[in-house]
């Protein structure tokens, strides 16, 4: 028995070294710092992408899946890195930007107003995501542009969601944590994972969500996690976390991460809390 509990162990330390290993020395990080010149807006950019697969895109072996992830109010682009190294690992070149700067006003809420009157924050972010495909075809001409994945947190998720309906001829996938705000794309060519908070102080605007027919029937997969809506971020706990990336992972596993394998929408991953 005691010799059972030795190799149990060992296996445990074996997975989380080796789960180290992989986002710590498989995966590339970097930091750009980008500045829009028509806007005279600098940009901040955190780059997650595995080095085989960058390798193999550099040599025009690949086409790497790009995905853009958009943080949430008061929360850094870099503070996503649990979901950075899920996209990464499935062979993503990932980008996080800073969508908000110090110097801009703050963000408000206008009831009445269409986004409780952000649509002014969307476009500006919007603005910053197309700014930030342009400078990443300069700099990696062997990714795929024409299917990007949209990932966002909060405020975030609503630019996601904002810019899906505004481009959906770029975009191929949206992944939201608790978007609030902006309706939820309703689309047979787009694949969408959203994952719910059960918090009474962030609430979700009449509208946003999609019937349970309606999610049905267009294959959105939305999870209901329990966590509260600030939890959603590196700053959360651990278990919030690994239950996010595990069900992040089996998405993308199942789904299109290009147009080398198209996106099959016809099994919803509808989940109740208690199955989560």
């Amino acid at each position: 028995m005691k010799r059972v509990c030795v190799v149990l162990a060992f296996l445990c330390v074996l997975g989380v070294g080796e789960y180290f290993v992989v986002s710590r020395f498989a995966i590339r990080h970097e930091t750009l710092t980008l500045f829009d010149a028509s806007r005279q807006r600098p940009i901040s950019v955190e780059i997650a992408v595995r080095r085989d697969y960058e390798t193999k895109a550099n040599l025009g072996l690949w086409k790497l899946p790009l995905a853009i992830i958009s943080n949430g109010n008061t929360v850094r682009a870099s503070e996503y890195s649990f979901l950075a190294n899920v996209l990464a690992a499935r062979g993503y070149l990932v980008t996080s930007i800073q969508q908000d700067l110090p110097s801009d006003p703050p963000l408000m809420t206008r009831v009445g107003q269409p986004y409780v009157g952000r649509r002014e924050v969307y476009i500006r972010c919007e603005a910053n995501i197309l700014f930030v495909l342009g400078a990443l075809k300069r700099r990696q001409e062997n990714a795929d542009y024409d299917h990007v994945t949209l990932v966002g947190h909060s405020n975030g998720g609503d630019v996601s969601m904002y810019v899906a309906h505004q481009h959906p001829e770029l975009v191929s996938k949206v992944i939201t944590l608790d978007n609030l705000r902006v309706p939820f794309v309703v689309s047979d060519k787009m694949k969408i994972l959203s994952f719910r908070s059960k918090d009474p102080h962030f609430v979700t605007d009449p509208g946003v969500l999609p019937t349970p027919e309606e999610a049905k029937a267009r294959g959105i997969d939305i999870v209901h996690t329990g966590a509260h809506h600030t939890e959603m971020s590196d700053r959360g706990p651990d278990s919030v976390k690994e239950k996010i990336q595990a069900t992040l992972d089996r998405f993308l596993r199942d789904s299109a991460s290009s147009s080398l394998a198209p996106a099959d929408t016809r099994s919803p991953m509808i989940m109740n809390p208690g199955d989560y």
